[in-house]
């Protein structure tokens, strides 16, 4: 499952989707008084190295909930995890894999299991079915092995497994949602809430209006400087002065070409990549049968339903209907049908084999009777097939010459730089450049980021420039152009600016620093004017905040210098007609509102907005019942000793760092 998870790319997010909800549950429990992580309800005890727990016979392992802790890290941080939060992102991954496995358990314990069937119509929904069953046609065993080993790093047998796996919890979890329910007075009670909508006077005061006001003195900020020295410590990156000589590969090219012996000889050796295989291309109506039930039953009656309708289109074409028609008005799959059933060229071993057969061995201009599929029936048109062929070199021609030219020059590149460097470690860079015809380039003082000259942005020059030592002898970088030969003439180390030369960054800061706190002294000294006047237009007046009207919004506007009103105005929504707020945060700003007017929603909109709001409610209810049935799994799991904590092992995860 680790590895399944690091896969990069969204097909991951497709087929466990469902994950994701047991990991909203954990993060649920793991919050809950008394159901920490080392809490001492364990039921057994495991003591082999490097296993954290067992979990019926299923292991987790210290590997495992590196690995998964380690791929949390790079999701939360992007990718720089901070070490010292290793140890908690370690405990955590543990949790979730025992609580996981936990769910299997139960699931395989109270018969949820999975069926092939099953498994079939699963891969078939979503992105992942259009990537498998592109057009409703299985694209061969062959690809399908090869496509899980590219996208998850791991054989079918293992991937099939998880996802099985992966469809038992969802039954699991589906059970246990069964007995959420809310009231009819909840619902209500939540529309009301969701409906409610405010008018009100607002006063801001901006942060850039407070950092206006303020005008530090040089004394100021040099304390403000010092005080925060540390900071500025080496912030002036190192640089360095460099030479080097640049070997342009498109010049290069221009004096290279490709002979017609080497173009045949490179067709001979690359034949397989230009023979073009046996297709055809066809349209097709089809009339899905139901899928498999939880039990593995299949309703007869609807599959019977199907086979009429299927009879009833084929008897419509024997009469001269027009088969693209009847397929955009019948077909149900979504792939073709709006194209009148056209599929894209097929070729074999891409589609299930008794589709395949229909299509290859009917003749072009002619339709199939109706073929069964798992997928149901279907009834075919042959358009067009073509022959497998291998296309001639004259064909292909002018896609290999670029490759033979491309791979002279890269060679050719190559030798010049390994002779350039040779010749000026021996003689010295001025004497490499003058003897082979080269340009040299001299560069003033850089840091690692700024670009080189006559190069632009080239990261393995400026990598190696910034790794080797003053003076070294000269070595070779590769660059977008192609070669660079360097050496290194000059190094500034770091250093720490003086006042003088960051005085400008040191009053931003420190005007940001004030204002931020005189924002907030101020913003509350509006709201307490405010409410001993009982008047916020006097208030702000008094302290030169600018006053506005909103409309009348509900929760999901955004309303201007103020922002989302879900946010800290969210407050308005629980105020009366001429109620006062206290200081609120609106984005950069200070807030004060007085609400005008408190409009609750119209028995229309409660009507249009009730599925809404129950569904709200009911997400949040199951939210908490699975947090609860989880835990509560866990403990009597754990009581019985189907899970075993290997407390040794456990006990090292508060140690464990990213570089353990």
């Amino acid at each position: 499952m680790i590895r399944f998870l690091q896969t990069p790319g969204p097909i991951k997010k497709i087929v466990l989707g469902g994950i994701l909800l047991v990991i909203c549950v954990m993060m649920v429990i793991t919050l809950i008084p008394g159901g920490g992580f080392l809490n001492d309800m364990f039921g057994g005890s495991v003591t082999q190295s490097g296993i954290l727990a067992k979990v019926g016979n299923q292991e987790v392992t210290l590997l495992e909930v590196s690995e998964q802790a380690r791929l949390m890290g790079r999701q939360q941080f992007k990718g720089n995890i901070p070490p010292a939060l290793m140890p908690y992102l370690m405990q955590r991954a543990a949790q979730g894999m025992i609580t996981q496995k936990a769910l299997v358990y139960e699931a395989d314990r109270m018969g949820l299991g999975v069926s092939d069937e099953e498994l079939r119509a699963y891969l078939h929904q979503g992105q992942m079915g259009q990537m498998i069953f592109p057009g409703g046609n299985f694209i061969g065993q062959q690809a399908y092995q090869d496509f899980i080993q590219n996208q998850f790093n791991m054989g079918v047998q293992q991937f099939e497994q998880e996802v099985k796996a992966e469809i038992a919890q969802r039954k699991l979890m589906a059970l246990v949602n069964g007995a959420v329910s809310v009231s009819d007075k909840d619902v209500a009670e939540q529309v009301q809430k969701q409906g409610v909508k405010v008018k009100f006077d607002y006063a801001v005061l901006t942060l850039d209006d407070v950092k206006r006001q303020i005008k530090p003195t040089d004394a100021e900020l040099k304390a403000f400087y010092e005080q925060n020295k540390q900071q500025y410590a080496n912030s002036i990156p190192e640089k360095r002065k460099a030479r080097y000589i640049v070997i342009d590969t498109a010049k290069l090219a221009e004096k290279v070409s490709v002979s017609q012996a080497q173009l045949q000889q490179y067709y001979n050796q690359h034949q397989d990549e230009y023979r073009i295989p046996e297709t055809v291309t066809v349209r097709h109506i089809l009339i899905k049968t139901p899928a498999p039930d939880a039990d593995g039953k299949i309703d007869q009656k609807g599959v019977e339903a199907a086979r009429t309708k299927a009879d009833d289109i084929a008897k419509q074409l024997k009469s001269g209907a027009n088969f693209a028609d009847l397929a955009k008005k019948n077909s149900e799959d979504p792939g073709s049908a709006e194209n009148g059933g056209l599929l894209p060229p097929l070729t074999r071993g891409r589609t299930v084999p008794e589709f395949e057969q229909a299509a290859f061995t009917t003749p072009v201009g002619q339709t199939t009777g109706i073929i069964r599929t798992s997928y149901g029936f279907h009834i075919i048109h042959v358009e067009g097939k073509q022959q497998a062929r291998l296309k001639p070199l004259e064909e292909v021609k002018l896609q290999i010459e670029p490759l033979l030219k491309q791979q002279q020059v890269a060679g050719e590149a190559q030798k010049l730089a390994d002779s350039v460097q040779a010749l000026a470690r021996k003689a010295g860079l001025d004497k490499a450049a003058s003897e082979k015809g080269l340009l040299i380039i001299t560069t003033d003082f850089i840091s690692q980021t700024d670009p080189l000259p006559g190069v632009g942005n080239a990261k393995d020059l400026e990598s190696a420039l910034f790794t080797a030592k003053k003076n070294d002898p000269p070595g070779t970088a590769p660059t977008s152009q192609g070669y660079a030969i360097y050496q290194v003439t000059d190094i500034q180390p770091p250093q720490t600016p003086t006042f003088e030369q960051i005085k400008a960054q040191v009053e931003q800061q420190f005007k940001q620093q004030r204002a931020q706190a005189l924002l907030a002294q101020k913003t509350q000294e509006l709201s307490d004017r405010a409410h001993a006047a009982h008047d916020l237009k006097k208030a702000a007046k008094e302290l030169g905040a600018t006053v506005k009207t909103s409309d009348l919004v509900d929760s999901n506007a955004q309303v201007p210098e103020i922002g989302p009103m879900n946010g800290a105005a969210a407050v308005a929504f629980s105020m009366k007609p001429g109620e006062i707020s206290g200081p609120l945060q609106g984005g950069p700003n200070g807030v004060v509102l007085s609400v005008l007017e408190a409009q609750k929603p119209s028995p229309e909109e409660v009507k249009q907005n009730w599925d809404k709001a129950k569904e709200t409610l009911l997400d949040q209810k199951r939210t908490e019942f699975e947090g609860l049935y989880v835990q509560g799994l866990r403990d009597r799991l754990e009581k019985e000793g189907k899970i075993k904590i290997n407390k040794a092992e456990m006990e090292r995860l508060s140690s464990l760092s990213e570089g353990t």
